[in-house]
């Protein structure tokens, strides 16, 4: 498969999905609500619950009241106390947005994130911190719910919910937010989720056939390939590629003279 074509398809495939009409009731995705806030706590939110059914996650983000997160602790209880989503209870919820309402008291996500990924240059090692201080202020809770919504740090997990979000914190399009400065977009990795990690193995862009932190990495040097100092820009194409199902179109594309 010619490396030029595909980047050719790729790009045409990126420019046309880059409108907001890819973000709409007909086609939902949590960075829709996350748009209509444009605050960064509120984006984290919407990643965190980036998981399953796309209409199921909006229908579940649509039905909170975002602006609880400027109340105090009771209030934030009383107000979730009957939301629920997928594998997290009522408190879980709770204890996300009462995590989250503390580390607004104390500082920036972005700064928390920048300040370790700038020793390094490597997004993990902000992640890493970012992961640990919502625990932390989150009482470790530790239910089921809450600490699969957070995850773990240093794990082999290719971490898509937050790669997700730092995608949309840190690249700017008709899409992305661009809220952030102080992060590199050409550091960013590709959120992997299943979809993907198919077309990107499809398209020659990933040979590891497990789904985890390497692959992540592998497809997006491979990516970087058309674009390093924007290698990411291509996600939401090779997402909805997948979630489309239009993967045997596109290689015809790309193979056809």
């Amino acid at each position: 498969m010619s490396l030029l074509k595909l980047k050719e398809v790729l790009d045409h495939e990126m420019n046309c999905r880059n409108n907001e009409c890819e973000l709409s009731s007909d086609k939902p995705d949590p960075l829709m609500v996350a748009k209509r806030y444009n605050d960064e706590t509120v984006a984290l939110i919407c990643a965190l619950f980036a998981y399953g059914n796309a209409k199921q996650i909006v229908k579940f983000l649509d039905s909170i009241d975002f602006s609880i997160l400027t109340k105090n602790d009771d209030i934030i209880k009383k107000e979730l106390k009957h939301h629920y989503y997928r594998f997290q209870k009522p408190n879980d919820v709770i204890n996300i947005f009462l995590a989250l309402k503390r580390l607004k008291d104390i500082s920036s996500i972005e700064e928390i994130v920048s300040r370790e990924y700038k020793k390094t240059g490597n997004i993990l090692d902000g992640l890493n911190i970012l992961i640990s201080t919502i625990k932390d202020l989150g009482n470790n809770s530790k239910t089921q719910g809450f600490d699969f919504l957070v995850g773990n740090a240093n794990t082999n997990s290719p971490y898509k919910r937050y790669m997700m979000y730092f995608r949309w914190m840190a690249r700017f399009d008709n899409l992305d937010m661009g809220l952030w400065s102080k992060i590199d977009k050409s550091d960013l990795i590709l959120p992997l989720d299943t979809h993907t990690f198919k077309v990107s193995g499809q398209l020659g862009l990933l040979d590891r056939r497990t789904y985890d932190l390497k692959a992540a990495l592998e497809a997006t040097e491979n990516l970087k390939k058309f674009d390093p100092l924007d290698p990411i820009k291509y996600d939401f194409a090779l997402y909805r590629i997948g979630q489309e199902k239009n993967l045997g179109e596109i290689i015809k594309k790309i193979t056809s003279n």
